[in-house]
């Protein structure tokens, strides 16, 4: 498995903007999906971005035209910027990689390696 460490996380007021950071301990290349997905507590993770080696892109339905995924594979990172954010958005942010076959990209059982997360809150 690949060790993920994100950054990024933090409190920002309803409207405003976050980016967060994961960066790989190992050099992933092209052999990995990348994602991102976010949890609350009582609710199942649920993936919000993800990207694969070819750079095909998927996001949830509430984040398209708010967040963008990018991943440099040089620096083996990942980010998400995510902007007009609301409460809704408010949760832990997991970095994820893997490629299990039989998920779709979104699908959080595609990853088999997680970053710690990290916090996002936003407030109204």
């Amino acid at each position: 498995q690949v060790q993920l460490v994100e950054s990024g996380g933090g409190s920002v007021q309803a409207g405003g903007s976050l980016r967060l950071s994961c960066v790989a301990s190992s050099n992933i290349g092209d052999l990995y999906c990348m994602g991102w997905a976010r949890q609350v507590p009582g609710k199942k993770r649920e993936g919000v971005a993800a990207i694969n080696s070819a750079g095909t892109i998927s996001y949830v339905d509430s984040v398209k035209g708010r967040f963008t995924i990018t991943r440099v594979h040089a620096k083996n990172t990942l980010f998400l910027q995510m902007t007009s954010l609301t409460p809704d958005d408010s949760g832990v942010y997991y970095c994820a990689a893997g490629d299990n076959v039989g998920y779709s990209l979104i699908d959080s059982r595609k990853y088999d390696s997680w970053g710690q997360g990290t916090q996002v809150t936003v407030s109204s």
